[in-house]
């Protein structure tokens, strides 16, 4: 094991001991850690890149090195649907309450920044070959961000996709500044007569793009989930199509599968 490894190893152990707690600021590189270490500032350096890199640590320019304060753990079930179903006719006192967001984090609403932006695209290939429906068709682009009022980036970046001919039926659905809609879109959807069947959902993972890495306030070797959500109406008809960017360092996903007796 090279030098610079065995300093990180030392290093994240004494932080998850509690020798630094969260947010505290590590001894400076120089003269503090290559006179501990016994070693020069470069293997310092790249020890302390191997933390930055797993997001143990955080380094400020002209300020130093911080202890990484723990980011809200998304918990996202495939049981949230059914949830969500089950909400989706009752009450708006009762919808209110709590959203799927709430329901994923364990915080309230009140601890909750939300941010949509509405437009009208063209489906292109892909998105026409998902929904059955002819090229340029017009769809309402919907893009959510919701981020923790303690944070300063989003949990995720969820675009969807609803046919604009189909949802324009109830006008309410067009306004942006409706949102966050309580019940969601299950709910959005009842209230122009569709009830879904099925959720269909695969999910990949891959490198960050540069937009990503901003928006999500990734690290540098963070990869993202990405998780195509498709919804299929009581007919077998795809009503709506989500696309959602997740970070890999703050996103779990559990999915559970009954399984029939023998």
């Amino acid at each position: 094991m090279a030098k610079y490894e065995k300093i990180a190893d030392d290093l994240r152990a004494r932080i998850r001991a509690g020798e630094w707690a969260p947010g505290a600021k590590l001894p400076s590189e120089t003269p503090e850690l290559t006179a501990h270490y016994k070693t020069s500032l470069p293997t310092i350096r790249q020890a302390l890149a191997v933390l930055s890199a797993e997001g143990v640590v955080d380094k400020v320019h002209g300020r130093g090195n911080f202890v990484r304060k723990p980011r809200t753990v998304v918990v996202r079930t495939n049981e949230r649907h059914q949830w969500e179903k089950d909400r989706a006719r009752q009450p708006e006192e009762t919808r209110q309450q709590t959203g799927a967001t709430e329901h994923d984090t364990g915080l309230s609403v009140s601890d909750l920044v939300f941010h949509a932006e509405f437009r009208e695209t063209e489906a292109g290939e892909g998105l026409a070959s998902i929904f059955g429906v002819p090229v340029d068709t017009v769809l309402l682009e919907r893009t959510y961000r919701t981020r923790y009022r303690a944070e300063d980036e989003p949990f995720n970046v969820a675009r969807s996709y609803l046919v604009y001919d189909m949802v324009k039926a109830n006008p309410d659905l067009l306004d942006v500044s409706l949102e966050p809609w309580p019940g969601g879109t299950q709910n959005q959807l009842f209230t122009i007569g569709i009830e879904l069947d099925r959720i269909v959902e695969r999910i990949t993972a891959r490198p960050p793009t540069a937009e990503e890495t901003e928006d999500l306030g990734l690290k540098v070797g963070v990869s993202v989930f990405v998780l195509q959500k498709v919804s299929y109406d009581t007919d077998g008809r795809v009503v709506e199509v989500s696309n959602v960017t997740m970070p890999g360092d703050r996103t779990e996903m559990v999915f559970t599968t009954p399984l029939n007796r023998w």
